[in-house]
């Protein structure tokens, strides 16, 4: 990590995709899917750069973006996190890993949804099933939607620090209900999270819902967890935990 970096100079070392590529954090794998309904299937990641909200960072925050690294320019350097890769290489390295599915996440991976394409009809080639991992807030194009299998839609709540008016747009809400392929996945650091959850719940019409703790330590999510359980059970929604927390804590690319 390094210190805290001007805009400026953040934005001049941001890598531009060419033709038929990405912009990248990582590509990792084969691992367990960690969260939702998908939890501890063997999968491959990709992990895309920048996103257009900044978790954990505005008043209020009950918790902390746990991949600040894609999109921090105050605290991470673009030109040492991210890379702009050839679609054709991201598919050889997915292919060696011998899964049979795609976990595409961030940052907030539907800002470059367009050049997610040729991704996504490479999956499709090879019979891997794709999940998307997306704050819900852009609408996803009817090309994407075709191809993926399931969007895993996390809107961000008053915990996530960003003021409401950024983090919720009811419209690219209301898109990815239509799909009929999205799951509401919520972040929540206690019980008194919950009704704020229900309200937008309630507002966009969304479901299924999932609650996930709040945590990048074990002891910590489990904690939350337990909290959260009966609250949870009693609202009619599914409870979800971080397989990969359990295992290996705050590791990256696991």
């Amino acid at each position: 990590m390094a210190g805290r970096l001007a805009p400026a100079l953040a934005r001049s070392e941001l890598p531009v995709a060419g033709p038929g590529e990405l912009v990248v954090s990582e590509v990792f794998g084969p691992t367990f899917q960690g969260e939702g309904r998908s939890l501890g299937q063997r999968v491959g990641f990709v992990r895309l750069g920048t996103c257009n909200l900044d978790c954990g960072r505005g008043p209020g925050a009950t918790w902390a973006c746990d991949t600040a690294y894609t999109w921090d320019w105050e605290r991470y350097r673009p030109a040492a996190e991210l890379t702009a890769r050839p679609v054709e290489d991201i598919v050889a390295e997915l292919t060696a890993m011998e899964v049979g599915g795609l976990v595409i996440t961030g940052g907030e991976p539907l800002i470059q949804q367009r050049r997610l394409v040729p991704l996504l009809t490479a999956a499709a080639r090879r019979g891997w099933a794709v999940e998307v991992e997306t704050n819900g807030t852009i609408a996803p194009f009817p090309e994407v939607v075709e191809l993926v299998g399931q969007f895993n839609v996390s809107p961000k709540v008053q915990g996530s620090g960003v003021p409401a008016a950024l983090a919720l747009r009811p419209r690219a809400l209301a898109a990815f209900v239509a799909t009929g392929k999205s799951v509401f996945k919520f972040v929540a650091s206690s019980a008194a999270e919950l009704d704020d959850i229900g309200d937008v719940v309630a507002r966009c019409g969304l479901a299924p819902v999932m609650i996930m703790p709040a945590g990048t330590e074990a002891e910590q999510m489990l904690r939350v967890a337990r909290e959260l359980a009966d609250p949870v059970l009693a609202r009619g929604w599914d409870l979800t935990i971080r397989l990969h927390v359990l295992l290996w804590g705050n590791e990256r690319a696991r």
